[in-house]
């Protein structure tokens, strides 16, 4: 609303109104109005859950510290959606289709999230939302965002252009010619926006996978039919992810330290793929109007670390389902906007390995109870960071470990748009 505001104001040429045009500065305010209302909203948030005893009622897995948790407030997730929502309400440019898509995904997974806490909390049942109703709804927005971006006609990209192709060399002052249309016989950098069920392949330069050549065989040489695939896959990835980062909810601060980490490495990715010269000078993807992305993941950023405020050792609040379906939903679907899914086993390496080592540790249980008569375990418990509790480990160690390799994965994430 103040972009609205301020864009207004710089058409009467009112000094200074105009930097609200800059992705830079609305996204550093989103940053820093995420973090204010984290920490100082929270604060009266968490007194409020205290005073309505909205508690947290830990099983007992045995594992150090654990009986000390009970009673934590929990549902703190909803904490993290007001520091995202307001900032993006403020700040974004509510028109876009991306925006609206994130709007969408937070409102509908907190939704989502609440209702599993509210069920814990407030009906007794420790179960909460069936997985089966979780996956229903995980699917129901998968089928929401695959359809806008493969059907939306604002969801487009741009690809280099033949002669930019050729051009073996372009200087910055051409680029600017090229942006001000100044010198027609400098090459055109990008083709005109077109619909394209593309996406970048790591490690590889100028090759993009198009989900249409999966339906070649299908005599579809036009790829028609491209969304019979590229559907389900964004409902698989949507689903995976966004359960991997509620798996990763399990120790004070990992879900938010982490999140932050990845959040930062798609605020990277999303400023070149919307900047032409960022785009062209990486031979990546050019998308149009996608710096709104940026401003929204960086409230994103902001509302982890002011969480984290709150979530560090000794916890003074859990996110909740609430907080960690939504977290990684918006990582999910951030990702297949900016057209960068393939790079999520990367970016999100911690979030894969959590789930991974739930998958492997009932696989192998289910497996050697039917073959032995008696179930053996691969780990001494899952998701992954259990076990190193249950190695002694204390869990302020495992979180910091498992923070820093988050942000090596999110620098190598970076780097493989030079190393192809």
């Amino acid at each position: 609303m103040l972009y609205y505001l301020f864009s207004w104001m710089h058409t009467k040429r009112y000094p200074g109104a105009g930097v609200f045009q800059y992705i830079s500065f609305r996204s550093a305010a989103a940053f820093v109005l995420a973090l204010v209302i984290a920490i100082f909203f929270g604060k009266y948030f968490i007194n409020f859950l205290r005073k309505k005893q909205i508690g947290e009622s830990v099983r007992d897995l045995g594992l150090a510290g654990q009986s000390e948790k009970a009673g934590t407030p929990t549902m703190g997730g909803l904490i993290i959606i007001a520091a995202i929502l307001i900032p993006v309400l403020l700040l974004c440019e509510l028109r876009n289709i991306y925006v609206i898509l994130m709007l969408f995904t937070t409102v509908w997974l907190g939704f989502l999230g609440g209702t599993d806490d509210y069920i814990k909390v407030f009906k007794k049942n420790k179960e909460g939302l069936s997985p089966r109703k979780k996956l229903l709804g995980q699917i129901l927005l998968g089928l929401v965002v695959g359809s806008v971006m493969y059907f939306h006609p604002a969801a487009v990209i741009c690809e280099k252009s033949v002669e930019r192709q050729q051009a073996t060399q372009i200087t910055a002052d051409e680029i600017l010619r090229v942006e001000n249309q100044e010198n027609a016989h400098t090459p055109k950098l990008f083709d005109e926006p077109h619909h394209s069920s593309k996406t970048t392949i790591p490690f590889f330069k100028n090759h993009e996978l198009d989900y249409a050549a999966l339906t070649r065989w299908m005599g579809d040489e036009t790829g028609k039919w491209s969304f019979l695939f590229f559907i389900p896959i964004i409902v698989f990835i949507i689903a995976a992810v966004s359960n991997g980062a509620n798996l990763t909810d399990g120790l004070d601060g990992l879900a938010t330290g982490v999140t932050a980490s990845v959040a930062v490495g798609i605020a990277i990715l999303a400023y070149v793929s919307g900047n032409v010269i960022f785009a062209d000078y990486l031979s990546i993807m050019y998308i149009p109007n996608i710096g709104e992305l940026v401003i929204f993941i960086s409230a994103v950023i902001g509302a982890c670390i002011g969480f984290y405020w709150w979530n560090c050792y000794p916890a003074q609040v859990f996110m909740g389902d609430t907080g960690s379906l939504t977290l990684g939903g918006i990582v999910a679907v951030s990702c297949i906007i900016i057209r960068k899914e393939l790079l999520i086993p990367i970016l999100c390496g911690i979030y894969l390995a959590q789930s991974l080592s739930v998958i492997m540790q009932v696989s192998y249980f289910k497996y050697t109870k039917k073959r032995y008569g008696e179930g053996r375990r691969i780990f001494l418990m899952s998701p992954l960071h259990h076990h190193f509790q249950k190695k002694g480990m204390h869990e302020s160690k495992i979180v910091q470990r498992f923070i820093v390799v988050s942000m090596l994965l999110a620098v190598l994430t970076i780097a493989t748009l030079k190393i192809r």
